[in-house]
């Protein structure tokens, strides 16, 4: 046998024990290629994976996979290796989660967010609301605030308003305010809006410019600390993990968990930056509510009693809820990057 054949076979055997030792994890993502979980959460948790793994991991996302409240099933069918999704999107099977929900928090979305897994981790895990997954993150998306296409100068004036509410702590919210609740992903959001399908959403700032909604909800009301946080799970398939060898699962949850969390948290607070910039730059009215303010006080009134309301759904847990409640505040207001 020719040198040449020698060299050429023993390059391809090379090439082939390469292609065996890579793994894809393929990642679902529901928000648009342009939205900073798809442009910095996903690329930079992916760059950890295939350092942490020596390059034998490799990351990539896929889109059009459905509704976001799919992505649970979609993991655990494995379909698709891991995702993220919205627990408000999943109602009954997601309560504890909405702990970090809860108004007046004041705290960033990272400072949540590290919030968030630890206190799930002490208190919430053993529940088990997200069985069939392996949890590896848990953030929150920056403060709600209120979008409407047309202004709106006091929060009992949402009264019949058809408002698109995204779940969990929103639907509280919406019935307190007496609004007409409307169901739908927030990719939809924008042409609901365009077709006077809805009068406004409750969504954080991050997405007048992710979602364009610039364009089509020209007033905005900012509370003080905004009136909810979003709660979202970044999960994996458990057999997936279990089918890698144990060197590289332990590298890809070494670079998840409270580490992932952070960093996701203080992407979407750098997203609400750029989207109260795009916001004004487009000319959208954006009253910043002080506190002290007529409509501070409304919203705090509007909101007395629903710490209550949350520990008691969540009494069939069997959780200590209530002291989670605090310490999460707890960790949110101390929190230092």
């Amino acid at each position: 046998m020719s040198l040449n054949r020698l060299l050429a076979i023993g390059l391809f055997m090379v090439m082939a024990g390469q292609a065996v030792a890579e793994t894809t994890l393929r990642v679902g993502s529901w928000l648009p290629p342009t939205h900073p979980q798809n442009t910095v959460v996903w690329p930079t948790w992916s760059k950890w994976v295939e350092e942490a793994t020596e390059g034998r991991v490799k990351v990539v996302v896929e889109y059009g996979l459905g509704h976001p409240k799919t992505m649970f099933e979609l993991v655990e069918d494995g379909v698709v290796d891991a995702a993220f999704s919205f627990h408000g999107y999943v109602p009954g099977r997601f309560k504890l989660t909405q702990a970090v929900e809860q108004p007046l928090l004041g705290a960033s979305a990272e400072a949540a967010s590290v919030a968030h897994w630890r206190i799930h981790q002490k208190y919430f895990a053993q529940a088990n609301e997200h069985d069939g997954l392996e949890l590896i993150g848990l953030f929150t998306h920056g403060p709600g605030q209120i979008h409407t296409a047309k202004p709106v100068a006091s929060l009992s004036e949402l009264d019949g308003k058809k408002i698109r509410l995204g779940g969990g702590i929103q639907a509280e919210l919406g019935h307190r305010m007496g609004v007409t609740s409307v169901g739908a992903p927030a990719p939809k959001v924008y042409e609901m809006m365009q077709q006077g399908v809805i009068d406004g959403v409750f969504i954080p700032m991050i997405d007048q410019k992710s979602l364009r909604l610039k364009e089509v909800a020209k007033h905005v009301i900012a509370l003080p600390g905004g009136m909810y946080l979003g709660s979202f799970a970044i999960f994996m398939n458990p057999d997936f993990l279990a089918d890698l060898d144990a060197k590289d699962r332990d590298a890809i949850l070494s670079v998840s968990g409270e580490k992932l969390s952070a960093m996701a948290g203080r992407a979407w607070d750098a997203g609400d930056v750029e989207g109260l910039k795009a916001a004004q730059e487009a000319g959208v009215n954006v009253i910043q509510v002080k506190e002290g303010d007529a409509l501070s006080h409304e919203f705090i009134t509007l909101t007395q009693g629903m710490d209550d309301t949350y520990l008691k759904s969540v009494e069939s847990r069997g959780v200590d809820a209530k002291r989670a409640l605090m310490e999460l505040r707890q960790i949110a207001a101390s929190y230092n990057k």
